[in-house]
């Protein structure tokens, strides 16, 4: 059965909030092992139960943010920028959406990304480095893959695996310190064997739950960014405008400066180059470039 955009739009939504309940269940397990490790007692159930609430509401409504300042973006002056914003509006009209805010990343690496919880509150990220390179038809190009993503509904479920991941990690490290910083009690051997379960749960949870994050973020971005193409594609009608900039793309060897390992899914192209090589690995958050440009080049509009 084929898949329309609406029954795509609908899977994206429900894996918004699926990783968002699993992600939620994993914290109350955490919270429930460090609870019982250091004997915080009711107050420990509490404070991580209304952490959790109020962690949701933030990464619901605060995520762009965060990833926008976690990548170093500014807003894009229009006197300044103004070839990008009439390129972001006229596409905006031609995919359907609200003009989304603009931002630049100051850094001369080609690369740009969506962000937001839905079209109506939308941001695109270009760097420098990327306006440099492209000519009108290409920039349209790139802007246009990233309309896709925000048509698409990807943007939301990407930056929320975005802040996740980073949460994750930095979650993970705490625990793992604590270990070391807060002796256990151990006033009886019945406690003592509850806190020895707990550790080992504790551990394994905080190890494994980054590594199930990468994954997953490695096959949302692979299976999105071959779609976003050619969506984007088929709003500027002009499949070789994108193919070209991505060829621009493979060809700088450079790194973006304000990457980071829990937001690079989110750019058109992988921010450590790593999708420059032929076969995509397990933890590969982009297909291979020349992948992506091949299907490009055999797309007909």
């Amino acid at each position: 059965m084929r898949e329309t955009l609406y029954s795509l739009i609908s899977k994206n939504k429900l894996r918004t909030a699926l990783f968002i309940i699993v992600f939620s269940l994993c914290l109350a397990i955490v919270g429930y092992a460090l609870t019982n490790i250091f004997h915080w007692g009711t107050a420990g159930y509490v404070l991580f139960g209304l952490f959790i609430i109020f962690y949701n509401l933030i990464l619901y409504y605060n995520s762009d943010k965060l990833a926008l300042a976690i990548s170093g973006a500014r807003p894009a002056d229009p006197a300044e920028y103004h070839q990008l914003h009439n390129v972001v509006e006229e596409l905006s009209i031609a995919a359907g959406i609200p003009k989304p805010k603009i931002y630049i990343i100051n850094d001369p690496a080609p690369n740009a990304f969506a962000t937001g919880r839905n079209p109506q509150n939308a941001s695109v990220a270009v760097t420098r480095g990327l306006l440099d390179m492209m000519n009108r038809e290409e920039l349209q190009g790139v802007i246009a893959h990233e309309f896709a993503h925000i048509k698409n509904y990807d943007i939301l479920l990407m930056t929320i695996v975005a802040i996740i991941g980073g949460l994750l990690i930095l979650f993970r490290d705490l625990f793992l310190r604590s270990m070391f910083f807060f002796p256990r009690r151990r006033d009886s051997r019945r406690s003592g064997g509850i806190e020895a379960i707990l550790v080992l749960a504790g551990i394994a949870l905080a190890i494994v739950a980054p590594l199930l994050v990468v994954l997953i973020r490695a096959a949302i971005s692979r299976e999105r960014e071959y779609l976003a193409d050619a969506s984007g594609a088929f709003i500027t009608r002009h499949p070789d405008g994108l193919a070209d900039a991505l060829e621009k793309i493979g060809r700088y060897t450079g790194k973006l400066r304000t990457a980071s390992d829990a937001t690079a899914h989110l750019f058109i192209s992988n921010p450590f180059g790593k999708d420059k090589m032929t076969v995509a690995d397990l933890f590969a958050t982009h297909p291979p470039i020349q992948a992506r440009i091949a299907r490009l080049r055999q797309l007909e509009i």
